[in-house]
């Protein structure tokens, strides 16, 4: 098993070196609306979450589901291929669904969340205002994938955008099982598959690169292509920076999901938030259904947690989750 994990934690790596080799690399930012790029790329990702049923800027969220939601995707992804399976869902909920590709750098097609994540973050900022603008409200919700967990933080830290999440209103907590009664409060909302909120040492072969000393030369070479790759790592400068005075902002409430069988974010627990704040809930699938085999890509497509996030959003949704959700 741990060969194995260790396995795809270096075939990812390999990806992102051949992606890093590609020359004449500089930071982008995304479209705002397909008219104003003529990245072909984007274009026919933009026009296939389209035909899926999301990224409809004529959607006016409805009084069941008021706030548009905004999917964040993880690194290499796209606004399509991280939400294939979970935004078509959220729209058959009656959510009002929109996903971004962020982190793009030129010469690099399809793959995404490549540049760092300050730059992302703003590009997050932009999108968000333009669905706002799109839907006529003043809030969203927000759920992200891996690096979709740990961007929009520096968001909603350091560029105002926790006003911009959706505040949420209820008379009592959501059923987790390490939640406290809250009475008559109003919340951020902001869920997380694929956590990492503490960096990855990638099964310990990050933790080998500074004995050997590797370090500097091996980032020289993804940085050329993955300005965001070395800002996963434990300790890295952007997560020393992120998570300094506390890693949660006031008035926000967090649902972090990790999976015990995560072989990118290693320890699995590093996808947890720490701050000592009832409004943090950090969840592992396995403990609401000990059968479900996720690790980190495949909880993108996890009915288990889908549920859970919707049930996370929606106070009238079912709030008891387990084996049974995997059928739904």
């Amino acid at each position: 098993m741990l060969f194995s994990k260790a396995l795809n934690s270096a075939a990812m790596a390999t990806v992102i070196a051949l992606v890093a080799s590609i020359p004449a690399i500089q930071a982008s930012p995304i479209p705002l609306s397909p008219e104003s790029s003529s990245l072909a790329s984007e274009t026919v990702v933009q026009k296939r979450s389209l035909s899926a049923g999301w990224n409809n800027w004529s959607c006016k969220p409805s009084s069941a589901h008021p706030y548009p939601l905004v999917l964040v995707h993880g690194l290499t992804a796209n606004s399509f291929d991280n939400w294939f399976y979970m935004a078509p869902r959220f729209v058959a909920k009656g959510y009002c669904v929109f996903s971004l590709s962020y982190g793009q750098l030129n010469d690099v097609p399809i793959f995404y969340g490549l540049d760092k994540m300050e730059n992302s973050a703003q590009q997050l900022k932009e999108f968000v205002d333009k669905v706002l603008t799109a839907t006529n409200t003043t809030q969203v919700d927000l759920f992200g994938h891996s690096q979709g967990s740990l961007m929009p933080r520096y968001y909603m830290k350091f560029l105002n955008g926790a006003d911009k999440i959706r505040k949420y209103h209820s008379p009592t907590s959501l059923n987790w099982s390490d939640a406290s009664p809250t009475v008559l409060c109003a919340y951020d909302k902001f869920a997380a598959i694929g956590a990492i909120q503490y960096g990855t040492t990638l099964l310990g072969l990050a933790n080998l690169l500074q004995p050997l000393g590797l370090y500097d030369s091996v980032k020289d070479i993804f940085d050329k292509g993955c300005l965001s790759c070395f800002q996963f790592l434990q300790n890295s400068t952007f997560i020393q920076n992120l998570n300094a005075g506390g890693d949660t902002v006031p008035g926000v409430q967090y649902l972090m999901i990790a999976s015990k069988l995560d072989e990118i974010v290693t320890p699995y627990t590093t996808g947890f938030l720490r701050d000592d704040n009832p409004n943090v809930h950090n969840q592992v699938l396995q403990n609401w259904c000990s059968a479900d085999i996720s690790e980190h890509l495949a909880q993108a497509i996890d009915p288990i947690a889908f549920n859970a996030v919707h049930a996370f959003f929606t106070p009238t949704a079912d709030q008891t989750i387990n084996c049974a959700d995997a059928l739904n």
